[in-house]
């Protein structure tokens, strides 16, 4: 895949370039030596485009996860998922990508992201991606 913008269309394939883990904040999570804790995180206006039609690709993308060290900043991370919203990509790609940004940046003990998307065709999907800290 590379970076270029598709002819037919006006959005991006997903590359290295195209969706960055640079907007992602990590924040110190001040409670690491007093417990273990479990986020969720929803984002239900999540949006990307469909590489094989062009068109919108509207779901609600999950993350759960128990930090190590360090949470998300919720601004940043919005501005994160933002970078998907011109680009082509399948659902299975984007909630790993997602989750593998997500990882690097974090370093958590264990993450799981989830992709609920709306029907597309009559069919609609669900994807999770997983990490557990040492696998």
């Amino acid at each position: 895949m590379s970076d270029l913008l598709n002819k037919n269309t006006n959005y991006k394939i997903l590359s290295k370039e195209t969706v960055k883990p640079d907007p992602l904040e990590a924040i110190e999570y001040t409670y690491k030596l007093t417990r273990s804790i479990e986020i969720v995180i929803q984002h239900p206006e999540f949006t990307s485009v469909c590489p094989m039609t062009g068109l919108p690709d509207f779901g609600c993308i999950i993350i759960e996860y128990c930090p190590n060290h360090t949470i998300v900043e919720l601004k940043s991370l919005k501005y994160y998922l933002l970078q998907y919203r011109n680009v082509g990509i399948f659902y299975e790609h984007l909630v790993n990508h997602i989750l593998d940004d997500l990882v690097l940046v974090l370093s958590p003990k264990q993450m799981k992201v989830t992709g609920e998307f709306s029907s597309r065709g009559g069919l609609n999907s669900t994807v999770s991606a997983c990490y557990k800290e040492g696998e």
